[in-house]
């Protein structure tokens, strides 16, 4: 096999992997999911004793409703503890390096990740617009792990953490300046 073919046959695969790598799966609360809890709920839990009530489109547009009680409306997951802590963590130009201040709110994470082994993130990471689009998407995965290895090293099973990397692709600031450059350099820390 001559070794532009083999090359192409690499390119081929590796670009399969990375789609496959970029795939979504459903989530525990799809439509149907909270369709059928909210059936359920409405069943065991009499008529309208409650007022509060939310309303979404079912299957072939049919009005489903939602009794939300004060119960489900309180937060049962421990997340309140993680009210107000830092969820976005920035970095210095060209460096995937966890600085010194964001240590305090990552420990936060790491603690409600280690007392709730259900519980999954997604380290998004990001950079600036300079350098290459593919320099840009290795730069945001190194960030996205730097985080992950800070949360492991503080006893976050591994199975826990997800990392992606948009690279340049998804800023936050579109000016051309330090400044904007400084907010897109970020790992975002989002819960599933």
């Amino acid at each position: 096999m001559s070794v532009t073919k083999l090359g192409k046959f690499a390119v081929i695969g590796l670009s399969a992997a990375w789609i496959a790598g970029c795939s979504t799966t459903a989530t525990d609360t799809d439509s149907s999911t909270v369709a059928e809890d909210a059936n359920s709920t409405e069943q065991t839990n009499g008529a309208a004793e409650n007022t509060d009530q939310a309303f979404g489109a079912g299957q072939g547009d049919a009005m489903t409703s939602v009794i939300v009680e004060e119960e489900v409306t309180t937060n049962d997951n421990g997340m309140d503890s993680l009210a107000g802590v830092q969820t976005v963590f920035y970095f210095d130009f060209d460096k995937s390096i966890v600085r010194p201040e964001s240590r305090e709110a990552l420990a936060k994470h790491a603690e409600y990740l280690v007392s709730h082994p259900d519980a999954r993130i997604v380290l998004e990471g990001h950079a600036d617009e300079r350098g290459t689009r593919e320099y840009n998407m290795a730069l945001g995965e190194r960030r996205a792990k730097a985080i992950s290895r800070y949360l492991t090293i503080q006893g976050v099973a591994a199975s826990q953490i997800e990392t992606v990397s948009f690279g340049e692709e998804v800023p936050v600031a579109f000016g051309h300046d330090s400044n904007a450059w400084q907010l897109n350099r970020r790992v975002e820390v989002r819960y599933e």
